[in-house]
């Protein structure tokens, strides 16, 4: 995953194992020490990795990673400085783990988005035990909203008795993109099973469906849950079917593209494609395949600080920028 800082600073690529990498103006790569042991198995590894919004004054980072614990792995969520030559994180602490731990390796989500009040949400996956998705004592398939530190914030809906702490909406199965667009509101996009790749825009106390209701199959062909619709259940905003292995996740500001302001950009893991979706409000009114077949596994897709558009490869372990043709 990738993390652009200020104008003039380079920028942070997350490799899976543990690696952080930081580019300078130049271009010259260096490790960065100091980062927490992760448990880099099946999909669990160092995950997602914003600079706060003060990282200018702070030189604060966010990282998600599956973080190792008895009985398996848990996600989890630290905030850390950036040392002034950029090759150690000083001052680490983690502001969140995930609970309850379980064994495997699977659907860890997760993504770091910060909002302007200084409040952060992060999104969990329901670790392959779907049905605790909809189980409000756990974290499993949850987005949570908490303040820089890890304690709670003003603000959080209620989800009753012995909640888990800092819910702000349930029933996700493994959202791996999220981003906030120029209002404010998040946004996320999940993988489904066979098909039922979700777009969502996660509202406090809200019920996203999984694994009551989907567009999706499991994986055996079988239907999953109640069907598509359930009172109480929120629908996505769009879906793919069949699946298109969605990854990161950017909305953009316009200020490099004017023609996709506002619009969403999703990577995709097994098509080989970013997907522009074209968005009016809180519509998706069309489908654009950008690079389709041209890269291999697109991992992530972020906006830079200029207006651009990155994306990260796997097929090719490349980092790439695009800017209007001339």
């Amino acid at each position: 995953m990738g993390g652009g800082l200020p104008a003039g600073r380079g920028l942070l690529i997350t490799e899976r194992d543990g690696k952080l990498l930081h580019f300078d103006g130049e271009w010259q790569r260096r490790d960065v020490a100091g980062v927490p042991q992760v448990y880099a198995s099946g999909q669990g590894g160092l995950l997602d990795l914003v600079a706060a919004r003060d990282f200018a004054a702070t030189r604060e980072i966010f990282l998600t990673y599956a973080e190792p614990a008895d009985g398996g792995a848990r996600t989890a969520v630290a905030v850390a400085r950036l040392s002034e030559d950029a090759r150690t994180l000083d001052d680490l602490r983690v502001i969140f783990r995930m609970s309850p731990t379980v064994p495997g390796g699977r659907h860890f989500g997760s993504r770091v988005v910060e909002n302007a009040d200084g409040t952060i949400f992060v999104t969990l996956g329901e670790r392959g035990q779907a049905d605790l998705a909809q189980d409000v004592s756990t974290h499993m398939g949850k987005v949570v909203r908490l303040n820089r530190d890890g304690s709670l914030p003003d603000g959080n809906p209620d989800f009753g008795v012995g909640a888990a702490p800092g819910l702000w909406s349930i029933g996700h199965r493994n959202p791996q993109g999220a981003a906030l667009d120029a209002d404010g509101r998040l946004w996320t996009v999940a993988h489904g099973a066979r098909g039922g790749d979700e777009i969502n825009r996660p509202e406090a106390g809200k019920n996203y469906g999984w694994p009551v209701i989907s567009y999706g199959r499991a994986y055996s062909g079988l239907t999953i849950g109640e069907g598509t619709h359930k009172q109480g259940m929120e629908q996505p905003v769009t879906y793919w079917d069949p699946s298109i292995a969605p990854s990161g996740m950017a909305i953009l500001s316009g200020r490099m593209f004017p023609e996709w302001e506002g619009d969403i950009f999703v990577g995709s893991l097994k098509d080989d494609y970013v997907s522009r979706l074209d968005r009016e409000s809180d519509r998706i009114v069309a489908e654009e395949g950008l690079f389709r077949g041209t890269f291999a596994r697109i991992r992530d897709v972020r906006e830079g600080p200029d207006g651009a558009l990155w994306f990260l490869s796997e097929g090719d372990g490349a980092l790439y920028r695009v800017t209007p043709a001339e």
